[in-house]
């Protein structure tokens, strides 16, 4: 028993090393993680003193421990066993694919990554690349949302400079949940995106199971508290206009609606800029009829480049005016206990599609589109329009130097090679054709502003 024993050095270090791990699992590490946690609660109930709706408990819960209890969630236990009569497979195998799934979905919300880096780095780069504008804010509708309800924030979705965007203006508020495509699951973006407490979802998907799994993530998420920011066009515009609705998370959320358990409000969000980023692509997707963006790290890199060139030289700093509007809230009892998710949809997207903001850009699209060639007619057919959109109470958002905003969009149009300039004459280039439309699509007509109005009313009588 006392006798000497001889091992080769590498096993003893292999040894040694496995008794390290155990300790460190079984000794040292459990305190640290209870003290970390413990300093994580007492910063998270700092934060929620100054922030007009707290982080509930269910965003705050380990990822494991969610994707547990989605995963053994009844309707999913139900929805894989179904699987496997449909499929012809044990139902082992379709609740194996059922935590895969939830695997999938489920975020790992970090408070530090959301208000220590997120916040900052969304104010930065808004603040940068745009200069932004709150053009509406319904305050004392949001101040009469109870403290108890689920806030869904609802948008349009023009760029996915959106996100970043919605991010910052509503820092004091709340953290928001997006929920976000394919495109983010692309390691490293995919952790932060993760840790910022997105979920993911295969827009495409037509698996029943994934679809049942994704729906219950949905209904435990707004059950629990935790603020929504949807985008409910499915993606980003194509020509400029505020898209069709899809149905798919709307119809979720009403789904699980029980008004005795938590009330649901809907907050209609439009956002409208000078320049989106990522025109020409939409625009050749537009033009192509699918849905399939020919973006590349390559192009990407390209852009950033020459942004950075222009602003050391000064030949433009930003890219003119982000305008966001924050709309009535509309809480989901107004639609019964059971919602038509259509109807709901349909009030949403007027809701939205009547907020969205002129910006300097769009309006001076517009005008070039119809027929100013020179500085001096731009400005005047501006100030018609302006007066018109005015008299029409549309939500506009534009420069006390309205002269010198003009200047400026037609400096940035001559920049990108959609106009040229001689003197005060402007003639449009080949682009024009493509972009001037993309862009003039978000100004209102204002006929049929008049009857969007003439229908709210009746609705609301």
């Amino acid at each position: 028993m006392f006798e000497t024993i001889t091992l080769p050095v590498w096993l003893f270090a292999l040894i040694l090393l496995f008794a390290v791990v155990t300790a460190l699992s079984h000794v040292f590490i459990p305190p640290v993680r209870w003290f970390l946690r413990r300093r994580l609660e007492r910063a998270v109930a700092r934060l929620n003193e100054r922030l007009e709706r707290p982080i509930q408990p269910f965003k705050l819960l380990r990822r494991q421990d969610m994707i547990l209890r989605l995963s053994y969630d009844p309707e999913v236990l139900a929805a894989s066993q179904a699987y496997a009569e449909e499929q012809g497979i044990r139902e082992d195998v379709a609740h194996s694919l059922a935590r895969r799934y939830a695997r999938e979905i489920v975020p790992s919300f970090s408070a530090f990554a959301y208000f220590g880096f997120a916040i900052w780095a969304a104010r930065w780069l808004s603040t940068r690349l745009f200069d932004v504008h709150v053009v509406r804010v319904d305050d004392v509708g949001l101040s009469g949302v109870p403290k108890d309800a689920t806030v869904v924030f609802v948008m349009n979705h023009r760029s996915n400079m959106d996100y970043v965007l919605v991010t910052y203006l509503a820092a004091e508020r709340s953290a928001l949940a997006y929920a976000v495509g394919e495109w983010a699951r692309i390691w490293p973006v995919s952790r932060l995106f993760r840790a910022m407490g997105a979920y993911f979802i295969r827009r495409r998907s037509r698996n029943t199971l994934y679809r049942r799994v994704l729906a219950r993530y949905v209904q435990m998420a707004v059950a629990g508290g935790v603020t929504q920011a949807i985008f409910p066009e499915g993606g980003l515009s194509l020509d400029g206009r505020v898209g069709q609705m899809k149905l798919g998370l709307l119809s979720y959320i009403c789904e699980g609606y029980d008004p005795k358990v938590r009330e649901i409000v809907f907050v209609p969000v439009s956002l409208n800029y000078d320049r989106v980023i990522e025109d020409n692509i939409l625009i050749r997707a537009g033009q192509s009829g699918k849905r399939r963006f020919r973006g590349s790290f390559l192009t990407g890199t390209a852009f950033a480049i020459r942004w950075v060139y222009r602003r050391i030289f000064g030949r433009i700093r930003k890219f003119g005016v982000a305008a966001v509007a924050f709309g009535k809230p509309l809480p989901l009892r107004d639609f019964g206990s059971t919602p038509d998710v259509k109807r709901l949809a349909a009030e949403l997207r007027a809701r939205i599609t009547e907020g969205v903001p002129v910006t300097p850009g769009p309006l001076v699209a517009k005008v070039l589109l119809g027929g100013a060639r020179t500085r001096g007619d731009v400005i005047e057919a501006v100030r018609n329009d302006l007066a018109a959109l005015d008299a029409h109470d549309a939500i506009v958002c534009w420069p006390k130097d309205g002269d010198a905003a003009v200047d400026r969009i037609l400096r940035l149009f001559t920049l990108r090679h959609i106009v040229s300039l001689n003197g005060d004459v402007i003639t449009l280039r080949p682009r024009a054709k493509t972009v001037l439309p993309f862009y003039a699509a978000s100004v209102p007509e204002l006929s049929e502003r008049d009857s969007t109005i003439q229908r709210r009313e009746l609705s609301e009588t």
